[in-house]
């Protein structure tokens, strides 16, 4: 399998990735908040691509896995600009984007940017526009004081461990908000959602299929499945998404 390397965005950032030579389109896996280009989904289609001679790029976000950087630095647009640098720096030709969680956010923005570039879009649990929705929205009066009085509140969480929400995450997310103004995906797009996912809501899910405008976009709800959407049937519906949005 091909080694990390490390590419410098524009903004100084370095990126750890791993790119798969081969044909295209190339699949570019975009990772959750938090999560890295080493968990079970990413390598996992690596190997599924090695094994078809596709291309395919993976990469840890700044401020994840072994970019450089620290989580609490970080926000939605900084990673965005992270994805876009690498996506055009590091693939030609059309792309198939795999976007989990926040990933699935990262990839409606990449979409915004390179509309002509994408082949078809993949989203596991897409999370678009999150730390409005689900941050600010459900925030109680102490932590929005909190926020503007510290610059940041802790959160637990059922995935990781407790993380913090700075004031900065929750304005620039409002400047890459996707479900209020117009969504272009002139593309096939295939979203799939597990029931039991108590990250993501089932009705984000829908918000997401009823707002984006797609000639063609197809929502799949997997009872009992839960945000990680690694069981081995999870994997292979994954991989048989990707194939349907290549044609």
């Amino acid at each position: 399998m091909p080694g990390t390397e490390y590419f410098e965005t524009p903004q100084g950032r370095r990126l750890a990735y791993v790119k798969t030579d081969g044909t295209g389109p190339t699949i570019v896996f975009l990772a959750g908040l938090k999560s890295d280009m080493e968990g079970t989904k990413a390598v996992h289609l690596e190997a599924w691509a090695k094994a078809r001679g596709q291309a395919m790029l993976r990469f840890d976000y700044s401020g994840h896995g072994q970019s450089s950087g620290t989580f609490e630095e970080g926000a939605i647009g900084d990673w965005h600009e992270d994805t876009l640098a690498i996506v055009e720096a590091m693939t030609d030709g059309p792309l198939v984007i795999v976007g989990s969680s926040m990933g699935g956010w990262q990839a409606l923005l990449l979409a915004r940017a390179l509309p002509d570039r994408l082949q078809g879009l993949v989203t596991i649990a897409a999370a678009p526009d999150f730390t409005e929705d689900g941050y600010w929205a459900n925030f109680t009066d102490d932590q929005k004081a909190a926020l503007d009085r510290d610059g940041q509140v802790e959160l637990p969480s059922d995935y990781m461990d407790p993380y913090v929400v700075t004031k900065r995450m929750i304005e620039n997310g409002r400047d890459h908000l996707v479900l209020r103004s117009p969504l272009p995906l002139p593309f096939p797009v295939r979203c799939m959602q597990g029931t039991a996912d108590e990250a993501v809501r089932t009705e984000t899910a829908v918000q997401l299929l009823d707002h984006a405008d797609s000639p063609d976009m197809r929502l799949t709800l997997v009872k009992g499945a839960d945000h990680r959407f690694s069981e081995p049937d999870n994997l292979a519906m994954i991989e048989a998404a990707i194939l349907d949005v290549m044609g």
